[in-house]
């Protein structure tokens, strides 16, 4: 019996794998031209360099790049338009799932975030004051977005199993096996992010939570993006204290980079002072009854500065000065340019004369001081400054890029509070120190195009409640499917958007409970609500099929280019969404019924919109628009039985009304 040959390929990539565990570097991921199955490509030039072959190095030739399979097709997917510039998709709105339609300024949008942002873009472009996103870490288990934009939707869903036997959406997990494994992941997140940068502020600022898989990964490619000038720094967040898990070290820590849109737009960031730390830290009070704390007016390791080496006299006469090889004249009393080892106070001179008759200088004995006198010897007394709590207050502190103060577990006693399940979720406190860092203040937008159960919304609603502000937040969540028998699953969530969705009414009522007496006090009542959308397919018949592609069907419904099963809500929200009008999702709607049609009015007239088939009565339909004072006007096509009707209208307002700018017909 003769034994089954092993084919070629698997062959030919267990070699590739022995080479890549001898030399990582020369052996990258690749897609064969021809079959475009993945493959293994070698750097032989590289090989032989590290070979020691002097031959193929060549001054001149070598850059530093970063690249990976796909890097080029996920960049064109960051395109807002398909090729016939028109929109493919558009936000449905979802009344019946949200809390609050008529007045919530908050937005929760259930799709593929690579399509939300998209249709984001001109609305939002620069006006995002802070973007919170934990993506897929890519452990493995993780789940990825998977874009192609090449075949056609059903050839897709069929190579990658997008949907199931019942046409329901399944995304695969990106396994460590699959031979793309960090290429997916990349090509997931890099138009997303492109995409996310444009709407950011330009004093924006992005925080991107990550494990150690993809850290140096998504370093690379952020840098890209945003430029690594802008990057702020990388903070590292302890996730639990304890745990034997992982074969080598126990993953205790996870990561957060922090970008900035342009960082000469960031001032100096602060932070407040949480109350641990003020009753740890500001534990003496004086004679006034002002809270303050001790600090040493030398400090060992500052930087030698002019003028900051000087005597200073103690109560008994005694002189001190910080330790060093340089010593003022006692009469002169000032070194103007110690050496680079000489000790220097914190203050300077004048400095410290105008706090000492203040009363914010303290002498103490001690056997342990490491000033010395003017005998050169170590001098009995240590010198202290008074920082006062009221005057740090309002400065605020520096904020560390270590954080140990919210792990994980805070999250999972949140969400049995509310009486929410769902795993791995971060903790609320976590998101509103890092919306504190990111200085946002009233009205400002957070969004966080990786929702999950919902955390960032329940962060900024119950951030709002403590400091009066009027924050507003977008949630973008996959309607990914809950694993059947899960605690999910079995409680009712079909999908992971009804669990944010929940997650959000439950919390606002939470706080508006815990915060009773706080927001009984505020003019502007707490906003609890979202407006709720999924995205969807464009409103709008595709009239760009060739003409043996329509059916009579198609040809007989040619006459309204609306699709037959959307509502007169679609069409404003897509009409809001447009190039022309590029209107927030959040703007205030109100509708009546005048003229027997039904008529929206949006943002206090800027916006006034008809959508209504075939109206009767134009005359009184310019009459009921006019009312309104409106700076645009939009109206469906169908509208008008007649070419006449539709320059009557057109014709008429204009005349009865001097505010409007534009007549739009879609």
């Amino acid at each position: 019996m003769k034994k089954l040959s092993k084919p070629a390929s698997s062959l030919q990539n267990t070699n590739f794998e022995k080479l890549a565990e001898l030399f990582p570097s020369v052996v990258s991921e690749a897609k064969d031209d021809d079959s475009g199955e993945l493959t293994y490509k070698v750097d032989f030039d590289a090989l032989k360099a590290l070979l020691g072959d002097k031959s193929v190095i060549k001054d001149g030739e070598e850059h530093y790049s970063f690249n990976w399979v796909g890097k080029s097709q996920a960049s064109q997917s960051a395109a807002i338009w398909d090729k016939s510039h028109q929109r493919e998709k558009t936000l449905k709105p979802d009344v019946e799932s949200s809390k609050d339609w008529d007045t919530t300024q908050n937005l929760f949008i259930e799709g593929d975030n690579l399509n939300a942002l998209k249709l984001l873009q001109e609305s939002y472009l620069g006006k995002v004051k802070m973007i919170y996103i934990d993506p897929p870490y890519n452990t493995g288990k993780d789940f990825v977005y998977k874009d192609n934009f090449r075949k056609s939707a059903v050839q897709h869903d069929q190579d990658i199993n997008y949907k199931d036997e019942d046409g329901n959406i399944n995304f695969k997990k990106n396994e460590k096996t699959n031979g793309r494994y960090h290429s997916d992941w990349l090509s997931m997140m890099y138009p997303r992010l492109k995409l996310a940068k444009n709407i950011l502020a330009d004093d924006g600022i992005a925080f991107i939570s990550i494990g150690e898989n993809e850290l140096s990964n998504l370093t690379i490619m952020c840098n890209e993006i945003f430029g690594e000038d802008n990057k702020l720094t990388t903070i590292s967040r302890l996730m639990k204290s304890g745990g034997n898990k992982g074969q080598h070290f126990s993953p205790n820590i996870d990561y957060i980079l922090v970008y900035a849109r342009q960082i000469d737009e960031i001032d100096s960031l602060r932070i407040p002072l949480e109350q641990s730390y003020v009753e740890k830290i500001y534990n003496k009070i004086d004679k006034h009854g002002r809270k303050y704390r001790e600090m040493g007016l030398y400090q060992s390791g500052l930087d030698t500065r002019p003028n900051q080496r000087y005597w200073v006299k103690c109560p008994d006469g005694e002189l001190v000065i910080p330790p060093g090889e340089t010593f003022p004249e006692l009469t002169e009393n000032v070194v103007v340019r110690p050496n680079k080892d000489d000790g220097v106070w914190r203050w300077s001179k004048d400095t410290f004369v105008s706090a000492l008759s203040e009363g914010k200088i303290e002498f103490k004995e001690t056997k342990s001081s490491s000033l010395l006198n003017q005998d050169q010897k170590q001098a009995k007394w240590n010198i202290y400054t008074k920082i006062y709590l009221d005057d740090r207050l309002e400065e605020g502190r520096v904020p560390k890029n270590i954080i140990t103060e919210f792990e994980n577990r805070h999250s999972s006693r949140e969400l049995k509070n509310l009486k929410i399940p769902f795993d791995f979720a971060k903790p609320i406190g976590l998101i509103k120190h890092l919306t504190q860092i990111a200085d946002t203040n009233n009205d400002t937008i957070v969004l966080d195009f990786f929702s999950g159960s919902g955390s960032t919304a329940h962060a900024i609603m119950e951030l709002n409640a403590e400091d009066g502000g009027t924050r507003k937040h977008i949630q973008i969540q996959l309607p990914e499917k809950t694993e059947k028998e899960s605690s999910e699953y079995v409680e009712g969530y079909i999908t992971i958007p009804e669990i944010s969705r929940e997650r959000i009414r439950r919390a606002g009522e939470k706080i508006k409970k815990d915060f009773k007496e706080e927001l009984a006090k505020r003019e502007t009542p707490l906003d609890v609500g979202f407006r709720s959308f999924t995205i969807a397919d464009s409103s709008f018949k595709d009239t760009k099929k060739p003409a043996g592609e329509i059916t009579q069907t198609e040809l007989t419904e040619a006459v309204d280019n609306i699709k037959s099963d959307r509502i007169n809500l679609d069409l404003l929200i897509e009409a809001m969404l447009s190039p022309e009008l590029r209107m927030e999702l959040s703007a205030s709607i109100t509708t009546k019924q005048t003229a027997g049609t039904e008529l929206f009015t949006v943002n206090d007239g800027y916006l006034v919109a008809c959508f209504d088939k075939e109206v009767s009565d134009i005359q009184a339909l310019v009459d009921a628009v006019s009312q309104a004072s409106p700076t645009h006007v939009v109206v469906r096509d169908a509208t008008f039985a007649t070419d006449s009707d539709r320059h009557n209208f057109e014709t008429w307002l204009k005349q009865k009304t001097s505010s409007i700018n534009n007549v739009w017909v879609i």
